[in-house]
């Protein structure tokens, strides 16, 4: 298990820990200035973190690391410039050749290539936002928020939460490029504020949550089309407290998704997914007995789900009822200072 972190505290940066049965040792950490996203390489041998700063004049940075699977060890190979400001996401292609990352301050996303070594080289195309919506304090500029590639590698995904529209750009993995004369632009509420995209297992479906409405929107994908089926809330009726809302999952099985809602919220609202037609039906929230769960992430076997919660040091592990979707306290947790990204090589 890696897990991202924010360094302007206790954090030194990446940790790794060996997981088995719900319990997680650690392994290793290497120092390196707030990975809070990683990704990791097809073949598990290589993994990717932002460094979310903005240095005068160079922006963010993308750090390349090697992974020793028999040690757990990490090692740095080299960084390169994200070509933007405060990088919060980042994927690899399904090729393993192509690194695509997103600059949440400057609204930009870029396409860096993937050496041999594992090296990122500069840049073979960069693409940035422009735009504002109505929230005057979130929304002033383009942020873009995830760069998530498509299941057959020919599409990202981009959703911009400063301009309330998810991106869908074409993509060339021979060359890298991103197409913006073919993209598709998917309009979302005003004010709504997409934040992170997730693909149904079956490659049909996709998961959109909201930060700033707290709202899931579902869509029917294919190349040409995105189709919106459903706009559902991720919080209780009653609620009137201040929330936003973070991360999106859907279990290995493709039968339950979960959302998380930090602030006054905390918690992970669960779903069930109508396998016919893909809409959501709400069955309850679980609390993340912790503050600002920014993300989460089921274990490979989906018997387990962390919450990294930032904001009290700690990641704590549920079971799954996979027939149920419902999750249980383990009483088993991770100590680590502000976690904000949980990833698995296996």
């Amino acid at each position: 298990m890696l897990v991202g972190t924010y360094t302007n505290g206790k954090s030194i940066g990446i940790y790794v820990y060996q997981f088995n049965n719900g319990r997680a040792m650690i392994v290793d950490s290497v120092k390196t200035s707030n990975p809070s996203y990683l990704a990791v390489s097809p073949h598990k041998d290589f993994v990717y973190a932002v460094n979310e700063d903005a240095e005068p004049g160079v922006g963010g940075k993308v750090s390349a690391f090697s992974f020793d699977a028999l040690s757990g060890k990490l090692k740095l190979i080299n960084q390169q410039k994200s070509y933007g400001d405060h990088p919060c996401y980042i994927s690899v292609d399904k090729t393993g050749k192509w690194v695509m990352v997103g600059n949440y301050s400057s609204g930009s996303v870029a396409v860096l290539p993937v050496e041999k070594n594992g090296s990122l080289g500069e840049a073979v195309s960069t693409i940035t936002h422009q735009g504002s919506s109505i929230n005057k304090q979130r929304q002033q500029s383009a942020h873009v928020h995830a760069t998530v590639v498509s299941p057959d590698n020919h599409a990202v995904l981009v959703p911009d939460l400063g301009i309330d529209k998810m991106m869908v750009y074409p993509f060339d993995p021979s060359t890298g490029k991103l197409d913006s004369a073919k993209l598709i632009a998917v309009n979302l509420e005003k004010g709504s504020g997409p934040r992170h995209v997730e693909f149904h297992p079956n490659g049909k479906w996709i998961y959109l949550v909201q930060e700033l409405s707290g709202t899931i929107t579902a869509f029917r994908y294919s190349k040409k089309t995105i189709a919106k089926v459903q706009t559902i809330s991720t919080l209780p009726k009653a609620f009137n407290q201040s929330f936003t809302s973070a991360d999106i999952h859907v279990s290995p099985d493709g039968k339950f998704l979960y959302a998380s809602n930090r602030d006054s919220s905390n918690t992970i609202a669960i779903f069930k997914i109508n396998m016919a037609s893909g809409r959501l039906e709400l069955l309850g929230h679980q609390a993340t007995l912790g503050k600002t769960p920014r993300n989460f992430n089921f274990d490979p076997s989906g018997d387990f789900l962390l919450v990294a919660n930032q904001r009290s040091d700690e990641i704590v592990i549920y079971s799954r009822n996979k027939t149920t979707g419902l999750l249980t306290d383990t009483g088993n947790r991770v100590e680590v200072a502000s976690p904000v990204c949980i990833k698995w090589i296996f």
